[in-house]
């Protein structure tokens, strides 16, 4: 049986792994050079990846401040940066929802949006929390 420490570490990690899994896909399809999303087998799979990433982001925020919870730590240093990362993700998801949006997604659209500062910025926002919480968890 788990505890709720190891579901939300379990429910956060989930998370970060269908944002980073999103992004890899995004760079490889990236370099294919597509025109449109339609004809290929990754063509087919970017919206899949898109719609998983953007769910991914949506309440990304509140999952990581209910991991500070359960690990008992001090949750006022984690409050601003979590305020960050929520508006991160929110302008992440601004940018995977329009690419959603078009008829046809092709490489280029998705080069840009992985060049895209507000995606990067939180894949790096997640790899700086990912180890404060593993140093706040072992404190």
């Amino acid at each position: 049986m788990s505890s709720p420490t190891d579901d939300a570490r379990a429910t956060l990690d989930a998370r970060v792994d269908a944002i980073e899994e999103a992004y890899e896909f995004f760079l490889a399809y990236a370099s294919q050079g597509l025109p449109s999303d339609q004809g290929s087998s990754s063509g087919g799979q970017i919206r899949h990846y898109l719609q998983r990433c953007d769910s991914a982001l949506n309440g990304l925020g509140g999952c990581i401040m209910q991991l500070v919870e359960h690990l008992g730590i001090d949750t006022t240093p984690y409050r601003a940066f979590v305020n960050v990362i929520d508006r991160d993700a929110l302008n992440a998801s601004a940018g995977v929802q329009l690419v959603l949006a078009q008829r046809a997604i092709g490489s280029q659209l998705v080069d840009n949006l992985n060049a895209s500062i507000h995606l990067r910025a939180l894949l790096t926002d997640l790899f700086l929390i990912d180890e404060a919480l593993k140093a706040g968890g072992r404190a």
